[in-house]
């Protein structure tokens, strides 16, 4: 649980930080067109923050999303068998209003039985 909030933490600070590098840039550029100077390239501290900052941000990510699945299905797929492979749980339902059209269908027997469930 430790481990997700330093995590969490480093991902935090690594955007605060990605901000703080464009507005950095930005100042830079500001500062530039208030002395009529040339832009050619941004200073490299806001540069090796700029890059720094996203691979603290990189690395807060994928610790906390988990573990990566494979991009093949085939490997899903090859831990399952012929028989739960269309096995849709979630389309199964047994207790529907269908049944009341049933000619054995008896009131008292089903509500007995839906009771002790």
């Amino acid at each position: 649980m430790a481990a997700k909030t330093v995590h969490k933490i480093a991902t935090f600070l690594g955007f605060v930080s990605i901000f703080h590098a464009a507005y950095s840039a930005v100042q830079h550029r500001s500062y530039l067109r208030i002395t009529e100077q040339e832009f050619t390239t941004l200073p490299i501290d806001i540069i090796i923050q700029g890059i720094a900052s996203l691979f603290a941000v990189m690395y807060g990510v994928m610790h906390i999303a988990g573990d990566f699945k494979e991009i093949r299905a085939v490997v899903d797929l090859e831990n399952k068998s012929w028989e739960t492979l269309r096995n849709l749980p979630s389309f199964q339902i047994f207790n529907h209003r269908g049944r009341s059209l049933s000619p054995e269908y008896l009131v008292a027997e089903t509500d007995r039985r839906d009771k002790k469930r």
